[in-house]
């Protein structure tokens, strides 16, 4: 029951190309957003797209698949959690970011 406490699986598209970071041990990190739509008939009966970004994390041997084969526009299913982390701007200024950790991804369409 623990492993649905903090369980996110998204299906979307790439908003843009990975960023991959070489690091210091031979790692790989990758970050990349997805974009997800919802689309539903507001109240006058007009279709709404409402699109929402989640900015995804990666780590080790996926971050090595994601540097492979994704692409900007590219399809993905992926699964994670959520993690809050907080950081500090060059001019001092403290910023908060919600990011998924993806554990597992699924690269979907051709």
């Amino acid at each position: 029951m623990n492993a649905l406490r903090n369980k996110v699986q998204l299906i979307g598209n790439l908003g843009n190309d990975p960023e991959i970071i070489d690091l210091e041990n031979g790692g790989k990190l990758a970050k990349f957003s997805v974009a997800t739509n919802e689309t539903y008939k507001n109240a006058k009966g007009e279709k709404v797209t409402d699109t929402q970004w989640h900015n995804v994390v990666v780590w080790g041997k996926t971050a090595e698949i994601v540097e492979s084969y994704l692409t900007k526009g590219r399809e993905v299913a992926l699964e994670g959690k959520l993690t809050n982390r907080s950081y500090e701007t060059k001019e001092g200024e403290k910023r908060y970011i919600t990011e998924i950790k993806c554990n597992e991804l699924l690269l979907l369409g051709k």
